[in-house]
């Protein structure tokens, strides 16, 4: 009888388990953890309060810093909104994934957009059991031109079929309304636009809120774990898009106070770049305009994304969230006398990235490991144990066991592109180092220059070392042009031609 009673207790036992698990699917943990990845939009590393750099107020992103590990060499290989994203998704080069530059109408003809064949990051891991889903600006589709209409068009709706597997879908293309934002929601076709009346990371952050709390089991599938990408726009321009409470920081100091680096110059036209066509020359007056509104942006959106990680630590999800944040590319700011992005420089390439996951990083770390945009997708892939399906032809490196157990090879270096649309064999190359930086530079009539800089001694590159340190140039060179070989790329075979 006593054995009787025993089997009698544990199928009772089960059956109550099993019924629960069945009616609340939440009960039921998934094993691989949450992923959140978030990127804002041209956030330059300097801008985290934690690096003491710029004097930003950002509490939540160095709290986060604080409990996870913070490298501090990522790089924007080519920082530009488009190609990142692209790279980002794919793991691929702008030459390999055709993301050659920014997504818009006039690059319809030469195919810039997100190619449905490439195998990206979320189609893997919704293959491995993930809920994946996506919020913000996307900017990976360039939309066939309106006959008859002058204007880009910059704005594109991404169809279902051409969005990799993310089931929950909260997005646009790109524009920059930060306080009248619009979105195409899950099923919505292309003319069901929804429009917001509030400031784009309040808004966004709510629907994320929403996402991981997952009432009423709406949202995602509680049965799988959720891997959520957020791009919030802001602190991209225009600056003066932000809450006016976020400029209590920063509107008693003066630009001095305020635009502390050692290379900004306000007074200069630049005109040594002037062969350059990516970064914005001539407009540092919207610096003394305008770095007040962008900073404020940066805190809007520390508070924004504090919000979400107390989410995330109430519903019971912290410990099992890797938690990435990261950007695109960085903002100039009135250094060298550029603004903007899309050049060599450490404001421009240099992005933040904290990584956290208590269960299996510690808390505290500092990193100086070198990433790549392209790293990003096979890292993450392996750090959740999550490669069925991921593609081998991948151009970058998996990072997952140095940054869990600081075992296997580092990367030495990360290339740098600038490339012309529709030329995939154009522009500028070249490499970044933990101590330099090294670029040659091809314009539109095929003139080389170069330059280095040792970040180590010279932090805010105003020195050019071309012709007064050969060892270095010679070596950096031989390394660039061996990175370039193999990967393969176009830009390399123009070179030697010259």
């Amino acid at each position: 009888m006593n054995y009787l009673k025993v089997f009698l207790f544990f199928c009772i036992a089960a059956f109550m388990v099993a019924c629960k698990s069945k009616s609340n699917p939440e009960a039921a943990k998934p094993e691989r953890p949450n992923i959140l990845f978030i990127f804002p939009d041209q956030f330059r590393n300097a801008a985290v309060g934690i690096n003491n750099q710029d004097p930003v107020h950002t509490p939540h992103l160095d709290q986060l810093g604080k409990e996870g590990m913070v490298i501090s060499n990522a790089i924007s290989n080519y920082p530009l909104c488009s190609p990142y994203r692209g790279m980002l998704m794919t793991g691929k080069l702008p030459y390999n994934n055709s993301v050659l530059s920014n997504s818009n109408s006039r690059r319809y003809k030469y195919n810039n957009s997100w190619q449905k064949d490439d195998v990206s990051i979320s189609d893997v891991l919704v293959k491995n059991g993930y809920d994946a889903g996506y919020v913000g600006k996307l900017h990976l589709r360039s939309p066939k031109p309106i006959p008859g209409k002058d204007t880009v068009i910059w704005d594109a709706y991404q169809p279902k079929e051409l969005r990799h597997g993310f089931n929950f879908w909260y997005a646009y293309g790109t524009f920059d309304q930060h306080n009248t934002p619009h979105y195409w929601i899950n099923d919505a076709k292309e003319d069901e636009l929804t429009y917001v009346n509030e400031w784009s990371p309040k808004h966004e952050a709510d629907v994320i809120i929403n996402y991981i709390k997952n009432p009423s089991l709406q949202t995602r599938d509680a049965n799988k774990p959720f891997a959520l990408f957020w791009s919030v726009n802001p602190p991209h321009p225009p600056y003066q898009y932000v809450p006016e409470k976020y400029l209590k920081h920063y509107k008693d100091k003066s630009l001095d106070q305020l635009l502390v680096r050692g290379n900004v110059d306000l007074n200069t036209d630049a005109e040594d770049l002037a062969f350059h066509s990516g970064a914005t020359r001539k407009r540092t007056h919207l610096a003394k305009e305008h770095v007040r509104n962008h900073f404020a942006m940066v805190t809007g959106v520390d508070e924004q994304i504090g919000r979400v990680l107390k989410t995330l630590k109430d519903e019971g999800l912290e410990d099992n969230t890797i938690v990435i944040i990261t950007s695109d590319h960085g903002e100039m700011m009135g250094s060298h006398g550029l603004m903007s992005k899309n050049v060599w420089f450490e404001e421009a390439i240099n992005v933040p990235f904290i990584i956290k996951w208590p269960k299996k990083i510690r808390s505290n770390q500092k990193s100086d490991l070198i990433v790549s945009a392209t790293d990003i997708m096979p890292t993450i892939l392996n750090l959740v144990e999550a490669t069925d399906g991921m593609p081998m032809d991948l151009d970058g490196q998996d990072l997952s066991s140095i940054i869990l157990n600081n075992e296997g090879d580092k990367p030495t270096s990360a290339l740098y592109y600038f490339i012309l649309e529709g030329q995939p064999e154009s522009g500028h190359r070249g490499i970044r180092t933990h101590k330099y930086t090294y670029v040659i530079t091809i314009d539109e009539k095929n003139i080389e220059r170069k330059f280095l800089y040792d970040n180590t001694n010279d932090p805010y590159q105003l020195n050019n070392l071309i012709g007064s340190d050969e060892d270095t140039e010679k070596r950096l060179h031989e390394e660039l042009l061996k990175n370039l070989n193999e990967k393969q790329d176009p830009w390399l075979k123009k070179y030697q031609k010259l």
